[in-house]
């Protein structure tokens, strides 16, 4: 077997066996350093010399930190985890929560009953936003009245919609959304990166709605 031949096996059969790697990786790295000096072929693989050595992904770690900070921002129970790497994410939650096809998660806390609401109602109700970290961002309860939005009208981002779309009245449910379905991000909002934003969202009542003129004025009275 030549001696690329050889280097090659080694390589592959360390990228198939991800253990070997992170236990393995400095006696990989002499082995092969022995081998190109023994073989002369040192002087024209300089790329090796200069490979930059890479950290494992260290997800646990990553977990604990996060419950920690979660622990001391005294995220409410069941709060999901997210095991954060620069832009990449895990979101780790217990088996009650669901995934849409959009990649929205949440867990119904309490069902409601009646109808869902639709395009042009409005929807009033109570919510507590909060970050990966779980510290508290935002509330309706602290602000001593829910939130009156109408449906379809973009006045809400697309996750929230979306997350109340099937609720009904008397409903409690818990909402992971994620970056792409979420707000937008800027000194004038309470968002300043692109994070999973999590809600815990309590529908109140559904109201229907109807544009009303009088004269040259014209507004959406909703009973």
């Amino acid at each position: 077997m030549s001696i690329l031949l050889l280097i090659s096996s080694i390589l592959l059969t360390a990228r198939d066996q991800d253990g070997y790697i992170f236990h393995c990786k400095e006696n990989l790295r002499r082995t092969l350093l022995f081998l190109l000096l023994s073989s002369g072929l040192f002087p024209t693989l300089p790329s090796f010399g200069k490979t930059k050595k890479k950290n494992p992904y260290d997800e646990k770690r990553l977990l604990e930190q996060n419950k920690r900070i979660q622990k001391e921002n005294n995220a409410p129970e069941d709060f999901p985890n997210f095991v954060r790497e620069g832009f990449e994410v895990i979101v780790l939650t217990s088996e009650n929560y669901v995934t849409s096809d959009t990649g929205l998660i949440y867990r119904d806390i309490e069902v409601g009953k009646g109808d869902c609401p639709k395009a042009g109602q409005q929807v009033t109700f109570h919510y507590i936003g909060y970050n990966e970290s779980g510290r508290r961002i935002d509330s309706t309860y602290l602000q001593g009245r829910p939130a009156n939005i109408r449906m379809g009208t973009n006045a809400l981002v697309p996750g929230f919609e979306e997350g109340i779309r099937d609720m009904r009245p008397g409903g409690k449910r818990r909402i992971i959304i994620p970056p792409e379905l979420g707000p937008p991000v800027g000194p004038s909002t309470f968002f300043s990166s692109k994070q999973f934003e999590v809600f815990d969202v309590e529908l109140l009542s559904i109201k229907d709605c109807q544009r009303r003129t009088i004269g040259f004025y014209s507004d959406v009275v909703c009973n």
